[in-house]
């Protein structure tokens, strides 16, 4: 089973990602389990959706206490209760313009994927609409839902801008396609 914890801060789109990541992997015909957690319920809080994925029927009915991997949308969480639900073999994505080296100096053990979703989609159009860029990256780093499937739930769901919206999930998808490389090379 794949659990998956997403976190960012009311209003920048954590919840909508965390339900078109479901909604992808079910199109993919896996088994998924959804459920957010609002804290505040505020623009600026807190704010996680967890997500489990299976083959099977998922039946565990309690909160993710050690994520398989992270998406998170401000670096700013990276601490805290987020961190005490990964451990070394934990992969986190995290929208940051930083290098990956800086987070191997301030998170020691933790394999940290930095990805300037914002930079992604700006140039594509979408402000600081960072779901789309966040998703294709995140999706390439742990290797599902594929870019096909991702494109065609982003395409179904998403209210406007579909092809700004895959532009900046291809982007993204290559941006870690291109750091994982250099893992791979060194």
């Amino acid at each position: 089973m794949l659990e998956i914890i997403i976190q960012g801060r009311g209003g920048q789109g954590a919840q909508t990602a965390g339900n078109l990541l479901a909604a992808a992997f079910f199109a993919a015909g896996r088994e998924v389990q959804s459920f957010a957690s609002y804290g505040g319920a505020r623009r600026g809080t807190p704010v996680s959706s967890f997500i489990r994925v299976d083959d099977k029927p998922v039946r565990v009915r309690c909160d993710i206490e050690r994520a398989d991997a992270i998406l998170c949308f401000d670096a700013s969480l990276l601490a805290g209760p987020l961190l005490a639900a990964a451990d070394a073999n934990t992969l986190i994505v995290v929208n940051s313009a930083q290098a990956a080296a800086d987070f191997a100096h301030t998170l020691p053990g933790k394999h940290v994927i930095p990805v300037d979703a914002l930079e992604i989609s700006r140039r594509r159009g979408l402000g600081r609409i960072v779901n789309s860029a966040l998703l294709g990256a995140f999706a390439r780093a742990i290797g599902a839902p594929t870019l096909p499937v991702l494109e065609a739930t982003l395409t179904e769901r998403s209210p406007k801008l579909h092809d700004e919206n895959i532009a900046a999930c291809e982007d993204g998808w290559r941006c870690v396609d291109a750091q994982l490389s250099e893992e791979a090379a060194r």
